[in-house]
């Protein structure tokens, strides 16, 4: 397995937005950042889909933080992931725990990488756990809810996909966007260069 097919590239450095490099300092200090678009002032009142969305994504970020912010689960999770090897540094990724023919038993042999269950959640709806061939110049549609809006666009991008926001703010605070539906879903497969058509909710901007 390689890094460098698209598909094959996700990681929790993807879902706070920042590169595996990045300080300490750097990850708490995006993970606040986009927790605070998610506080319970910010949502109140919103739709049942912001809100099962918003509370996936406190769940995504929350999972990212306990695997990165502590240095000894971040720096298992680097080497179980293609990011370091023992006793080197940082090195180009060769297979993350989210490539096609990975299971969930798979994922335990770092032993047992905190929040493993949600992003293995989030890889088996986007069909990057199965072992079966796909189609010839197919892709799976990935799950982006409860993803912010950047991430999904990085996500699709890798794909070949088309990404089409369909904004529910009328008048949004410009921060960035927690995406709530998709079409298509999960777990179908479609071409590259399809249109993603995602529905990107912001917290609401004082009139």
């Amino acid at each position: 397995m390689s890094g460098s097919d698209p598909e094959r590239s996700f990681s929790w450095y993807d879902v706070l937005g920042v590169l595996p490099g990045a300080s300490a300092a750097k990850i708490q200090r995006t993970y606040d950042d986009k927790m605070s678009l998610l506080r319970p002032e910010l949502i109140s009142g919103a739709p049942s889909n912001v809100l099962k969305a918003a509370g996936r994504a406190q769940e995504i970020l929350e999972a990212a933080r306990r695997v990165l912010g502590d240095p000894g689960s971040r720096a298992r999770y680097d080497e179980a992931a293609g990011f370091r090897r023992s006793g080197q540094g940082l090195v180009r990724p060769e297979g993350f725990p989210s490539d096609p023919g990975w299971g969930p038993a798979d994922l335990s042999f770092a032993g047992g990488l905190p929040g493993e269950e949600v992003l293995v959640s989030i890889m088996a709806l986007m069909d990057w756990l199965g072992p079966h061939p796909r189609p010839r110049g197919r892709v799976p549609v990935p799950d982006v809810r409860g993803l912010f809006y950047a991430v999904c666009l990085e996500v699709a991008g890798r794909l070949g996909l088309q990404l089409r926001a369909v904004r529910l703010t009328e008048h949004p605070v410009p921060v960035d966007g927690l995406v709530v539906d998709q079409s298509p879903m999960p777990p179908s497969t479609v071409r590259r260069g399809t249109p993603l058509t995602v529905q990107v909710w912001h917290p609401p901007g004082r009139r």
